[in-house]
């Protein structure tokens, strides 16, 4: 699928009515540091920063399917309590979304609250009644699904097995997307897919798919055997199972089962990101894409997803911001653009990780080199190198320099396991290029103390740490030029 027409698929799901139904939950995150150990027994005292409140489930389905450009109607249940109204403002907040929630007074609104201190979950707190709607409550719920699919291009089931998604709701979805002639697309639980008959396509995970049929999942060929086994045994058009760093894979009518490979990036936390694809091919699907750019679009979407932290909504924006990144010239390391390094850096701060900086030419790597960064990374979570351009190199060093072109410079600097980005520079100094990055870390080898390293008034004003890493005697790029002229090795 050729990238321009994923973009389309971007702006063709723009204002298109998404029914979403399914088990939905409030989700609230805690956030704080953690930097003692609690004296009443050997657990982490956690120091709350800020709190967030958002909406889970289906409703994280239906804030992605907002997000992306089109429009969520929810159908589902909630308690008469606290957390549903707070549920009821999350939505309130939203633009895009339309909440038919039922209020039952039998049952607790599920609320799912995670504690997380640098970058790391501790706990996770779960308060939810899972049994069986009512026969009363299965009745409202059925009519509303009828009444709000008015005008909607795609059904999207998400059974998280609270109790809300029962063989009568599963049956109206059905029968509206038949009568509607609309996709039905179900994200499962369970091992009996049996149950969702006459949907138009099943979403389950790698492990939800092993549970389901009893076969391993582990190589591209198990998964075309456990694809073709359970659609054997179900009336269903088509099943898709997504499988983390190993994307997705999918069986169409019947046909060769078609792997989709995602892009290597880092995962911050995967917390919603089956919602997010849910939500993705959904609205590819209703905006009339096969199966096959509908599922690429999806591993976009989730890809973003998983570059973010907590349940979040991926936008319209990001996901043509992603597009336009593959198509970007890339270095054969595949190296990020500033762009998305720059947004990489966000993210590692939200997580509490501990960010350095350090710089120079670089111009032919030696041991010096890997001796600076292997001591600066050491200090820090993650390590971003600024890198002198050509141009800059050339003012600071003569016209002979650089040897190696800037960009061979910043691909074998990415090679390295110290570095986990690296941006270029225009500048003689660094200075500017460290008040963007806003390390919290700086280092400098060499004849330096920290007050005299570019830089480290910005990043002391800042809170941050500066560090003069020790210097491997007699390795320079300058002594290797030297001896390389003179035929002799370099030590």
């Amino acid at each position: 699928m050729k990238e321009a027409s994923l973009t389309s698929i971007s702006t063709a799901v723009s204002g298109l009515n998404i029914l979403c139904v399914g088990d939905i939950m409030l989700d609230r995150f805690v956030y704080g540091k953690v930097d003692r150990i609690s004296p009443e027994a050997p657990i982490p005292v956690l120091r709350q920063d800020n709190v967030l409140t958002m909406l889970g489930a289906v409703g994280n389905v239906a804030r992605n399917v907002a997000s992306m450009g089109g429009r969520a109607i929810i159908v589902s249940a909630i308690g008469t309590d606290e957390e549903g109204a707070a549920l009821q403002e999350c939505i309130s907040r939203e633009t895009g979304i339309e909440g038919n929630l039922i209020e039952l007074a039998d049952r607790r609104t599920t609320l799912k609250v995670r504690y997380i201190a640098n970058g790391q979950q501790l706990l996770r707190v779960d308060a939810e009644d899972k049994h069986a709607l009512s026969l009363d409550a299965e009745t409202r719920v059925c009519e509303k699904i009828r009444a709000s699919a008015e005008g909607c291009r795609a059904i999207l089931l998400s059974d998280y097995a609270k109790g809300f998604v029962t063989d009568a709701v599963i049956a109206t979805c059905v029968s509206v997307s038949k009568e509607r002639n609309i996709p039905l697309i179900v994200d499962p639980k369970g091992t009996d897919f049996g149950k969702y008959d006459g949907a138009t396509l099943i979403k389950p995970n790698a492990s939800e798919l092993a549970a389901a049929t009893g076969l391993p999942v582990d190589t591209n060929s198990d998964v075309e055997s456990a694809l073709a086994n359970l659609l054997d045994s179900l009336d269903v058009s088509s099943l898709l199972v997504t499988r983390s760093a190993k994307g997705l894979s999918f069986l169409e009518n019947g046909k060769i089962v078609q792997h989709v490979p995602t892009e290597t990036r880092e995962v911050y936390d995967v917390s919603g990101a089956g919602d997010t694809s849910l939500a993705a091919l959904g609205l590819a699907i209703a905006s009339g894409a096969d199966l096959k750019p509908a599922s690429e679009f999806a591993m976009i979407a989730a890809g973003v997803a998983v570059g973010k932290i907590g349940t979040a909504a991926v936008t319209q924006s990001e996901i043509q911001a992603a597009l336009r990144q593959r198509t970007e010239k890339r270095s054969s390391t595949g190296s990020t653009s500033d762009r998305e390094l720059y947004d990489r850096i966000e993210a590692w701060r939200a997580r509490g990780l501990r960010v350095g900086f350090t710089n120079g030419c670089f111009d032919i790597l030696h041991a010096g080199h890997l001796s600076l960064l292997e001591f600066a990374a050491s200090h820090c979570d993650r390590l971003v190198v600024g890198l002198n351009s050509d141009a800059s190199v050339k003012r600071l060093k003569g016209e002979t320099r650089p040897i190696h072109g800037e960009q061979d410079r910043a691909t074998m600097l990415q090679g390295l396991k110290p570095v986990d980005g690296v941006l270029i520079f225009e500048e003689d100094t660094p200075k500017e290029l460290i008040e963007k990055v806003k390390p919290d870390l700086l280092v400098k080898g060499g004849d330096y103390t920290p007050d005299t390293v570019v830089g480290s008034d910005f990043v002391k004003a800042s809170g941050g740490e500066v560090l003069i890493a020790p210097l491997l005697a007699g390795r320079s790029t300058t002594r290797a030029i030297e001896k390389s002229a003179t035929g002799r090795p370099a030590d």
